[in-house]
């Protein structure tokens, strides 16, 4: 493979030895900065759907579900299982034990980071990498940072990834990617990066091989683990409509830019001393120029991510979290070309800006959290612990806060409608429903019917009398019974006698 002055560059920083970093120290601080700018996290649960989701479908797989068959997500297995086993170990009644998995994840990456930078830089880019890292990983909604979801768990994969392909450890590299993927799909994204990596390093084919065999086998093992077709489906090949973004109008856009201009503003002493570095470069006489020593394979990993969080056109706020380590590590070799005053004024603007997030981390409404609590309270009232009840809505987690199970494998209505709070209202209806989804969920309500159908929609496209099939279904089987914050309940006619559990249940109005 050709070289150029740059890898050879980069080649040298990278098989150079490591500086002398006073590492306890440096953990310390970041332990400490880390819990502190997580604090919020403990502050409320849960903090998105997301969790809520992945909280319910712990609960079916501890009653003996079945992951891709009768527990289902887009998503790949790591989280679930993850969340599966904190509450095997701790309890299925908080979320703390996931809050503080939470906290090492993002240690680990910020360790990880501050180890890349200090082997291409020195001690203080290394200083500068991990502490930033930590910022940056709250620099965005609260709830998108503090939740305990995919992309965190993501993340230290991603770094991992580049931290042994810069030692050439190319085995460890593909795993890690590996890790990465089966957090999120997404994750994948830092195989470029990598291979850049092992493209300067002039390799070759030998190393390509086993990063492309490490990245592989786990995924596919995964894969024959759940059943090949079912995994591949629910992961890839049965999110066609969800991943439109056909008549999504302007709403996905004003999406992307406001999570951008959030993480942008936390980062921005570092992006104004990156801009400031490049264009003092490209300003130099020719013959003088250099690019920032060690940086082109970060370059490629911020564009990879960038592209990555794009993918489905929802975006979401986390899943500009992707960005973080590349940002991170960019903006630390940027710090590095300045003086240390420079530096110094730099990190602690950002970290100015840091202790404005985690401020609106503790003050973010709690509108929807508790809409969620006051629904739970009201299905308790209408149900025993052995009923099961259907949701219908985008906010699972009514089935971990009512502690009752889930009457159909689909914990949300945009499985069997396409809504998506991403996109908004295009394409929705029972014809955007997953290929398969709408015959399954009526075996589901003939063979255990719900004894309570919430409509939570809350005047959404996807509301139940919008939905042929699931009106008539409610009008031949169903009473309102009740109305609460706009969500409507539906209690399953039968001879069965409720009166002493009706008495107690909140009147319809």
């Amino acid at each position: 493979m050709p070289s150029s002055p740059t890898a050879e560059r980069h080649t040298t920083a990278a098989s150079a030895k490591e500086p002398a970093v006073d590492w306890t120290r440096l953990v310390v601080v970041l332990t400490a900065l880390t819990v502190l700018t997580r604090l919020p996290s403990f502050a409320r649960t849960p903090w998105n759907p997301d969790e809520g989701y992945l909280a319910t479908q712990a609960r079916q797989l501890a009653d003996g579900g079945v992951l891709y068959d009768t527990v289902v997500d887009r998503k790949p297995p790591f989280v679930p299982l993850l969340y599966r086993g904190a509450f095997a170990v701790f309890g299925d009644d908080s979320l703390w034990p996931l809050r503080v998995a939470a906290i090492v994840a993002v240690l680990v990456g910020a360790v990880l980071a501050a180890s890349i930078a200090a082997r291409r830089w020195g001690e203080r880019a290394a200083w500068t990498a991990g502490v930033c890292y930590v910022f940056l990983t709250i620099g965005l909604k609260p709830e998108d940072t503090q939740a305990a979801t995919f992309e965190v768990f993501m993340l230290p994969w991603t770094v991992a990834a580049i931290w042994y392909a810069e030692r050439a450890r190319w085995l460890g590299a593909g795993l890690a990617v590996a890790g990465a993927v089966l957090s999120k799909q997404t994750g994948g994204a830092v195989l470029l990066p990598v291979l850049a990596l092992l493209w300067q390093s002039r390799a070759g084919w030998a190393a390509f091989v086993r990063v492309s065999a490490a990245a592989a086998l786990p995924v596919v093992s995964a894969a024959f683990a759940f059943d090949p077709g079912r995994f591949l489906y629910w992961i890839a090949t049965g999110s066609g409509s969800y991943l439109s973004a056909d008549g999504a109008g302007i709403k996905p856009l004003l999406r992307a830019l406001a999570g951008v201009g959030l993480l942008t503003l936390a980062a921005l002493p570092l992006v104004v001393a990156l801009v400031r570095v490049v264009r003092s470069r490209a300003a130099a006489p020719p013959g003088t120029r250099a690019p920032l020593c060690g940086t082109a394979d970060l370059w490629v990993w911020l564009a990879a991510s960038l592209g990555a969080a794009t993918v489905g056109f929802q975006f979401f706020g986390h899943y500009f979290l992707q960005l973080v380590p590349p940002l991170a590590l960019l903006g630390a070799a940027a710090l590095h070309e300045l003086t240390a005053r420079a530096a110094t004024v730099a990190l602690a603007a950002t970290a100015l800006v840091a202790c404005g997030y985690v401020g609106w981390g503790f003050t973010d409404s709690r509108a929807e959290v508790d809409h969620a609590r006051r629904l739970a309270d009201t299905v308790r009232s209408y149900t025993d612990r052995k009923d099961r009840v259907l949701l219908w809505g985008m906010h699972p987690e009514g089935y971990w806060l009512s502690q009752r199970s889930p009457a159909s494998r689909y914990l949300t209505a945009g499985f069997l409608t396409n809504f998506s709070g991403g996109r908004g209202e295009a394409r929705v209806g029972e014809r955007y429903a997953m290929e398969g989804a709408w015959p399954h969920f009526e075996r589901e309500l003939r063979r255990r019917p719900p004894e309570l159908i919430v409509d939570d929609s809350r005047g959404k496209r996807y509301g139940v009398q919008q939905i042929p099939t699931l009106r008539r279904h409610l009008a031949r089987h169903y009473e309102k019974v009740a109305t609460i914050d706009g969500s409507s309940f539906y209690l399953r006619n039968s001879p069965k006698i409720r009166s002493s559990r009706a008495g107690h249940a909140p009147p319809a109005r």
